[in-house]
């Protein structure tokens, strides 16, 4: 597979789950139905959070592609709480274009070889031996935080490392990459403005 420049690694179903039960709270706390989750504005949010940016593109004449690999597991077929959801009828090898380029989806799962986890994690070393490749964002799973950190130390001991950006729920402790965390980028996703998530004034 040849990389582009710009590759976000995502644990599909991890994404999903905390998508669900941000849905359930918002919803129990601003008192409307939450929308599923804008599948392209979620992930131009993670590239944006993962240092991306719209200028000067308009004056290429080649919108820049970035890579959008999902991994998921063998048995599951689609993000529920995502639109579009299914990995291999609506997401797997489609496109679309936005504010940051082309977004190109690709989506795979362990087939009972291995694990999700450990997938992700060897999809990640791939790509950061790969040539050209110059910013890498990872949604690892919270089991699967452990992997992304030890492959990260591996690969990038002794080298100039790569713009490297992991998304998290919490804050991660140490680690010679960028933190964000995940949650920004599905409450823009799932349609949630901050203003309906302030208190309501004392009296």
């Amino acid at each position: 597979m040849e990389w582009t420049e710009n590759v976000i690694i995502a644990d599909g179903d991890y994404v999903d789950s905390v998508a669900f039960n941000l849905t359930v709270n918002f919803e129990r706390m601003i008192g409307r139905r939450i929308p599923p989750a804008d599948m392209a504005r979620w992930v131009e949010c993670i590239a944006l959070d993962g240092g991306m940016r719209p200028e000067g593109l308009q004056r290429s004449e080649a919108l820049p592609t970035t890579q959008v690999v999902l991994v998921h597991g063998a048995g599951r077929k689609r993000m529920e709480n995502f639109t579009p959801g299914n990995y291999a009828d609506e997401l797997h090898g489609k496109a679309f274009k936005g504010n940051l380029g082309e977004f190109v989806f690709t989506c795979i799962n362990p087939e009972g070889f291995t694990t999700t986890d450990d997938l992700l994690a060897d999809t990640l070393q791939l790509v950061l031996q790969a040539d050209g490749v110059k910013r890498i964002m990872v949604v690892p799973s919270e089991q699967g935080l452990d992997g992304v950190r030890r492959v990260l130390r591996q690969t990038t001991d002794g080298d100039a490392p790569k713009c490297i950006t992991v998304f998290a729920m919490q804050p991660i402790a140490g680690g010679r990459f960028s933190q964000e965390i995940l949650g920004y980028s599905l409450m823009a996703a799932l349609g949630v403005k901050g203003s309906e998530l302030k208190p309501e004034p004392c009296n």
